[in-house]
């Protein structure tokens, strides 16, 4: 399995229902993945962001958030995307 190549979704996820707890949007890049989580107050929308790293102990797969020397590249291009997706929410629709 090659474990580099991009996985973005082109369209952001379904809006979650109240109660159900689910990012916004999920990036991934190899074993890097970004969840980008929005909250709403008021009128206010902010997005965070949580970042992991998943690997596999024995059959099982596991996330951390700790980064070794060689995820930190793709750990800047999945910070990088996450940033992109954020901005565009916020941007007026062009497509009127």
């Amino acid at each position: 399995m090659n474990m580099t190549k991009p996985q973005m979704p082109n369209q952001p996820a379904p809006q979650a229902a109240s109660g159900n707890n689910r990012p916004a949007q999920t990036i991934r890049l190899g074993a890097i993945k970004a969840a980008i989580w929005e909250n709403t107050f008021g009128d206010t929308t902010r997005y965070s962001v949580s970042l992991c790293r998943l690997y596999k102990d024995g059959d099982q797969w596991k996330t951390t958030e700790s980064f070794g020397r060689d995820d930190l590249l793709l750990l800047a291009k999945v910070a990088d995307q996450a940033h992109t997706w954020i901005c565009e929410q916020h941007r007026p629709s062009e497509r009127a």
